[in-house]
């Protein structure tokens, strides 16, 4: 599958770095995941930490590819932009859902399977899943 018709994945952090790191430990952890639209939108326009409503959805628009949008948050605001963004229901594309699912291992989850060409659905169940990884 190319990457036209592939579930995009934005990744939403208080910290630009964490939410690029993010990004980057996911589609290497994907086999190198460049068939997966991915963005990081972490921080303020300024650099700064915090959330931005508009890198948010700037970011969903540049992995819309027409399969929907999972959007994975790390804490607090993060969800809160999101769900008024949301509710807002013209400023993400159509198809775009919040991902309730660890930062990480959600993120990770979710473009392992959307690499594998899983539709949102699957692609939500996956990175939901990751609550359930045990470490011990």
């Amino acid at each position: 599958m190319s990457e036209s018709g592939r579930v995009g994945i934005v990744l939403v952090s208080h910290s630009a770095q964490v939410a690029e790191s993010v990004a980057e430990l996911a589609r290497g952890l994907a086999g190198g995941g460049t068939d997966v639209p991915v963005a990081a939108a972490g921080g303020t326009e300024g650099g700064g930490l915090g959330t931005s409503a508009e890198l948010i959805a700037a970011a969903a628009a540049s992995v819309d590819r027409g399969a929907g949008v999972a959007v994975l948050t790390d804490l607090g605001s993060a969800v809160l932009t999101v769900k008024a963004l949301l509710a807002e229901g013209d400023e993400l594309p159509a198809g775009t859902r919040l991902v309730d699912a660890p930062f990480v291992e959600g993120a990770v989850a979710a473009v392992v399977t959307a690499a594998a060409g899983a539709d949102l659905a699957a692609v939500e169940a996956a990175a939901t899943e990751a609550y359930g990884y045990r470490k011990a």
